[in-house]
């Protein structure tokens, strides 16, 4: 599940943007929706990954079973939108570089699953090195 939200990562990054990918999955472990931040590309700074992929997959009835994997520990925006339609479980490609609401969901009954994966620890420092300003802008700085 994780080699999606990398992909859309990547994709964010070759577009310019900051290389955040999410996605959401049900629970036989289909694709409900993906998407990366797409801030910069769109001027939207309300259009972060896990927004992105959870707008992808429409309205459903039922967010209890679903997994949201994403390549970033999400924000406080992103944990809010996690905690507002309950989703059950989040998958976390790294939280080195940037730990945002995972143990706040953690302690409101959501699942989480930190994988600390090489490849999202990469993607993430290479574009804080590269584009600082940038980073600080959408996420408010790399101490946050």
């Amino acid at each position: 599940m994780l080699a999606v939200a990398i992909e859309e990562a990547r994709t964010g990054l070759a577009e310019g943007g900051i290389p955040i990918g999410a996605a959401l999955f049900g629970p036989g472990g289909e694709v409900l929706g993906r998407g990366h931040n797409r801030r910069v590309q769109d001027g939207d700074p309300s259009m972060h990954a896990e927004t992105a992929a959870f707008r992808a997959a429409g309205r459903l009835r039922d967010y209890g079973r679903t997994t949201m994997v994403t390549t970033l520990s999400p924000c406080w925006y992103c944990s809010g939108l996690v905690r507002q339609f309950g989703i059950g479980h989040v998958v976390i490609g790294e939280s080195r570089t940037f730990t945002g609401g995972q143990d706040w969901l953690a302690r409101h009954g959501v699942r989480i699953t930190l994988l600390d994966d090489p490849e999202c620890v990469r993607l993430m420092t290479a574009f804080i090195a590269a584009r600082p300003e940038l980073w600080a802008e959408d996420i408010g700085g790399p101490t946050a």
